[in-house]
């Protein structure tokens, strides 16, 4: 147990320092000519449209949990999650405003003018259009990767146990 509690204690500073680290590189000023190279390049790498397909599975789960409750009101839910995705559609530029402050904290001006000239070349913009397909092909990969880890991580764990034993 002392183990788990020192591995929790690491675990735990380690995400304290690296939110420290975020809020204060967050405070760092950043000129307009820089903000708007890393605003490029979120544009031009936004192929998969993140935001709209956010909100929409967002407008799903919501769909499903209030028309379970209550199915008489379906058509209503519908078209009031339509209305509230349209709110939310404007939202979309301070997202990716923020995006681009990400960005540009951690590219200077000369990094994010080269990156975004890559992504205008044609190679460049075959990794974007792939971007998203290889993404869902990468997350199948590691779903059964991690599966199969949980499953063999945990017999080997058992297994260690057991050498010492310890049958759980």
């Amino acid at each position: 147990m002392k183990l788990l509690g020192k591995f929790i204690l690491r675990i735990s500073m380690v995400a304290m320092l690296a939110t420290g680290a975020v809020s204060a590189a967050g405070a760092q000023e950043l000129s307009p000519d820089h903000l708007a190279l890393a605003r490029e390049y979120v544009d031009l790498t936004d192929k998969s449209q993140v935001y709209e397909i956010t909100l929409i599975e967002t407008g799903i789960q919501t769909m499903r949990t209030i028309v379970r409750q209550n199915p008489e009101i379906t058509d209503e839910v519908s078209a009031a999650i339509g209305d509230v995705i349209e709110e939310y559609a404007d939202q979309k530029d301070d997202l990716f405003d923020q995006f681009a402050r990400i960005y540009a904290l951690r590219f200077t001006p000369a990094e994010l003018t080269e990156i975004v000239a890559f992504y205008k070349t044609d190679v460049g913009r075959k990794l974007v259009e792939q971007n998203a397909d290889a993404n869902q092909d990468i997350q199948g990969v590691m779903r059964v990767f991690s599966n199969n880890l949980n499953n063999e991580f945990f017999a080997k764990v058992r297994a260690e146990l057991r050498e010492q034993g310890i049958e759980i």
